[in-house]
């Protein structure tokens, strides 16, 4: 896919963005499991809402286009001082896919899976916090861009954390400078895929803010 194509096909990313905008002006969207609108009429709670975690993939192939969004998305996220620690493994051939499923009983045979690292050494380290590394951070702010576009692709996504650093690193020849601090599952849901229970317990707001 050349430059402009790729542009065309990403664009949709900053639409789903403006919409938060008028999201935020607007409602907060409908009840969860409700939403049944396509992720490209959804705006951008809508879109967050209806996402959850998928733990059954059908067997389809992730396209190459809505993998290289996803990638799209990561590089556009913000990391602290825009040091931009990250570095993707990219897991789709039949080998890493199976070796995966040996390290971590939740990749759960998702056709893709993406290591999300950060370079120990890149990532910045608070002064002011004993040099605490924002790495864990940086990942996270990473890999949350990733998710939520693959949501806008109609792709499901499980966020894991239920695997032995040192076993992935050992099995995927992964550096000693990067710390794979999670891996995120991806794929079209299969037939029956429904969100757990657990996905609907949601804190009211007031539980967890406080204005000052």
């Amino acid at each position: 896919m050349n430059a402009n194509l790729k542009s065309i096909y990403c664009m949709k990313s900053l639409n789903i963005a403006l919409a938060a905008v008028a999201a935020l002006l607007a409602s907060c969207g409908t009840p969860k499991g409700n939403n049944t609108q396509s992720p490209m009429n959804m705006s951008f709670l809508e879109l967050a809402e209806a996402r959850y975690s998928v733990r059954q993939y059908a067997k389809t192939p992730v396209e190459q286009e809505k993998i290289d969004c996803i990638l799209e998305a990561a590089k556009l996220a913000p990391t602290a001082k825009n040091l931009q620690p990250q570095f993707i493994y990219v897991l789709k051939s039949a080998e890493a896919i199976a070796k995966v499923n040996e390290v971590s009983s939740c990749a759960y045979n998702a056709p893709v899976v993406f290591i999300v690292c950060y370079d120990k050494d890149t990532a910045w380290k608070n002064p002011l916090n004993g040099d605490r590394s924002s790495g864990e951070m940086d990942a996270s702010i990473v890999g949350t861009h990733m998710m939520l576009e693959a949501a806008s692709q109609g792709l499901g996504t499980c966020w894991v954390g239920w695997f032995d650093p040192a076993a992935v690193s050992k099995a995927f020849d992964i550096p000693d400078n990067l710390y794979p601090a999670f891996m995120l599952d991806c794929g079209y849901p299969a037939d029956g895929s429904k969100p757990s229970p657990r996905h609907y317990a949601s804190k009211e707001i007031g539980d967890f803010v406080k204005e000052l």
